[in-house]
């Protein structure tokens, strides 16, 4: 493997946690959101990954085997976003006579959002991001001293 496939793969990583940070955002931001019936409810947002194979990135790649940077044993080789799912849990429903949007029963629909979950998520993607940062970073230093090495 490269160090070129290396900010392939983390920079991959970085745009799939970033996706996911933005998704577990708009569940927050919605997560009280009162709705007078079942259709009109936000429902919570997952994004769904897959891991892209190496054998997909660059199918001609023999070199650097023979030195354990790489092997033809199907490693992954970054992650893509294959879409963004709702959630089937059940929807939240509170009586709420009172509230403006509540239906001719009195009752109110509420998205179903587990704020905790979704604050154990952020925590998650933003640490998966910066460790997709760090990993960025030290195949730059890397690739900086290599070209040094010839000047010497």
């Amino acid at each position: 493997m490269s160090l070129g496939n290396i900010f392939d793969i983390a920079g991959s990583g970085m745009t799939a946690q970033s996706l996911r940070l933005n998704t577990t955002a708009s569940n927050i931001a919605n997560a009280e959101t009162a709705s007078s019936s079942t259709e009109g409810t936000y429902r919570a947002r997952k994004p769904v990954f897959a891991a892209i194979q190496q054998s997909m990135i660059n199918p001609d790649s023999q070199g650097m085997q023979g030195m354990g940077f790489g092997s033809d044993s199907g490693e992954g080789a970054g992650v893509r976003v294959d879409g963004i799912v709702e959630s089937d849990a059940e929807l939240q429903m509170r009586y709420e006579p009172n509230h403006p949007a509540a239906n001719e029963d009195g009752y109110v629909f509420y998205p179903n959002v587990n704020v905790v979950e979704e604050m154990a998520d952020m925590m998650s993607s933003s640490r998966s991001f910066q460790m997709n940062v760090d990993i960025m970073n030290t195949a730059k230093s890397m690739m900086q001293r290599i070209l040094t090495l010839g000047q010497q």
